[in-house]
């Protein structure tokens, strides 16, 4: 039986443990047939909340709680349809949930038309900004770098060599290959003179807080759009997530709609004996 991915709103706490006897400060939270959540539960997993070192105020309990009810519904329905023992361990649970959805919760489909809709109505996201790949060789002062500026108009081809001998930076050994990179991800000033360079051309000396460069653009990518082709598989993907995402939102509100819920037991405070 082909499995579904399990959304985050299903796994992350789908650990569950023994039902623990009843008692009148224990009372039941979550009812779904003859499988019960008690507010010993929920104490267990506000407790563990706070070991981390997190602050639980009223309104992040109430958070918590609701999400919490969310996930165990979940445990609670594959134990009620045979699918976990009691006593079962935390990695059992996400095992016996992922199996439950993987029987109630129907693949997503997603046709070409949808795909094809998606990229039109998103083109700007799937846009490829210009990129340059980016040699450099770093001086730590301007006259060392006006030297190996020289020694490069006489001989283009020495960059690479004059980098791994003469450059400071700690791309020198790769032959002061930097990277590649899109406007906006460099440094102001090293933008400047590296995006106004020809490929292949060797720039004049750039200072910066860093020291004095020497750039050369190896290659550029111009911007353009990302063809259907190339995101195709990419949105499919994207579609069959959201669809798989919706529809196990909807099958945990179903088991909500039919459990019994007791939101004031679990939230009101504590009356031990």
């Amino acid at each position: 039986m082909r499995q579904h991915p399990l959304p985050a709103l299903a796994v992350a706490l789908v650990g569950l443990g023994s039902c623990r006897p009843s008692g009148p400060h224990d009372p039941v939270i979550l009812a779904l047939g003859e499988q019960v959540l008690r507010r010993s539960d929920f104490e267990q997993h506000v407790k563990a909340i706070e070991a981390r070192g997190d602050a639980v105020t009223p309104a992040v309990r109430d958070a918590l709680l609701e999400r919490f009810l969310e996930e165990k519904v979940l445990v609670l329905e594959a134990k009620e349809r045979g699918l976990l023992a009691p006593g079962s361990s935390d990695e059992e649970e996400t095992l016996a949930v992922r199996r439950l959805l993987a029987a109630t919760v129907g693949p997503a489909n997603v046709s070409e038309e949808q795909v094809a809709a998606y990229y039109q109505q998103h083109l700007h996201s799937f846009r490829l900004e210009e990129t340059l790949t980016l040699r450099q060789i770093l001086a730590p002062t301007e006259n060392e770098a006006r030297d190996v500026r020289r020694r490069l108009q006489k001989d283009p081809r020495s960059f690479e060599a004059l980098a791994r001998t003469a450059s400071r930076g700690p791309e020198a050994a790769a032959g002061g290959l930097v990277g590649s990179f899109a406007r906006g991800q460099l440094p102001p000033e090293i933008e400047a003179a590296a995006f106004s360079l020809a490929t292949g051309v060797i720039s004049d000396v750039v200072q910066s807080p860093f020291g004095y460069h020497i750039f050369r653009v190896d290659a550029r990518e111009n911007a353009r759009e990302r063809s259907f082709d190339e995101c195709r598989a990419e949105i499919r993907a994207l579609l069959l997530r959201e669809g798989s995402e919706h529809s196990v939102r909807q099958f945990v509100q179903g088991l909500m709609a039919r459990a019994k819920v007791n939101h004031e037991a679990a939230t009101a405070p504590r009356r031990d004996s």
